[in-house]
């Protein structure tokens, strides 16, 4: 034989036949309490979560619940390779592919090839200077300042107020 119960609308609690209040609100919505506890603290407006022995507090602190303490399996996200700038697809794969002790060997080739056009640039930019001149920075000349050498310009800055 089955029993018909109900929930209580505050503590979610299962209500017995012949036990608990009705309630019904000025807008219809008719409120089922298991006692008059609930039905006051409900009138209250007190939040059924705030309160430790509620269903509602239960659930939102995660209590009780102890199936459901297996983690969800995450994807593995999947590799895939994108082409770069200056770089199609297969010419990555293929260095890649290549062994470590040939990529080395192909990485000092490049280094000795750009020291040598290092040293092809600098002998060529050093002929470009003329003999003449030196290649040393030249002091700037200050002109007409208060600490030059014209004693007669900072005076004449004082001498007009008197």
């Amino acid at each position: 034989m089955v029993i018909k119960t109900d929930l209580c609308s505050y503590t979610e609690y299962r209500i017995y036949p012949g036990h608990g209040k009705k309630f019904m609100a000025k807008d219809g919505k008719v409120s089922f309490f298991i006692n008059a506890k609930a039905a006051s603290l409900f009138k209250q407006r007190i939040k059924p979560v705030k309160l430790r022995w509620t269903q509602a507090w239960r659930r939102m602190n995660k209590k009780g619940k102890t199936d459901e303490t297996t983690k969800k399996r995450t994807r593995k996200v999947a590799k895939f390779q994108k082409a770069i700038v200056g770089m199609s697809l297969e010419d990555i794969k293929k260095k890649k592919a290549q062994k470590p002790e040939l990529r080395q060997q192909a990485k000092e080739a490049a280094a000795k090839e750009a020291k040598a056009r290092q040293t092809v640039k600098k002998p060529a930019a050093a002929k470009a200077v003329p003999k003449g001149k030196a290649a040393g920075p030249k002091a700037p000349k200050n002109k007409g300042g208060s600490g030059g050498a014209n004693p007669a310009a900072a005076t004449k800055k004082y001498m007009g107020s008197r």
